[in-house]
């Protein structure tokens, strides 16, 4: 019966390690504490491509390392109506009731290629929170992680 129970007890730790996602508030606060790059994952309700990066690449154990090493890492609906606080100001998502895929001012202001967002899209910003790198696309784990390195 013991050994059974060793035999399990690997596999239970690794299916509990999970990308460590992060609220923007919750961003602002670790920022302040100790500054670290940052991934955010810009997704909507409607992307099939979207859901599959949730189910395929961010259950992947190397990603999900990475991200939680060397990161902090944001998941943020493109479409949301909540209001967010980030930087001593308050963001919103103005286009409610005006658009049929109504953008956050967020998303607006950080995952645009050429005035129109597409998702998913992954943007990765330095320590400072300057903008590095965009990715307008699915990515598969292998591609991801060399962006994150």
């Amino acid at each position: 019966m013991t050994f059974s129970l060793l035999l399990y007890a690997p596999l239970s730790a690794q299916e509990s390690e999970v990308v460590r996602w992060l609220s923007f508030e919750q961003l602002e606060d670790s920022l302040a504490v100790q500054p670290k790059k940052v991934f955010i994952d810009f997704y909507t309700d409607w992307c099939a491509y979207c859901r599959k990066m949730d189910q395929v690449i961010f259950t992947k154990e190397e990603v999900i390392k990475q991200l939680n090493k060397a990161y902090y890492a944001v998941r943020f609906d493109a479409e949301t109506d909540s209001v967010v606080t980030f930087g001593g100001r308050q963001f919103i998502n103005d286009q409610l009731d005006k658009s049929r895929n109504p953008l956050h001012q967020i998303a607006i202001l950080l995952a645009l290629r050429n005035g129109q967002f597409s998702a998913p899209t992954m943007v990765i910003l330095d320590e400072d929170f300057k903008v590095t790198a965009r990715y307008f696309e699915y990515m598969d784990s292998k591609r991801l992680l060399k962006a994150l390195k």
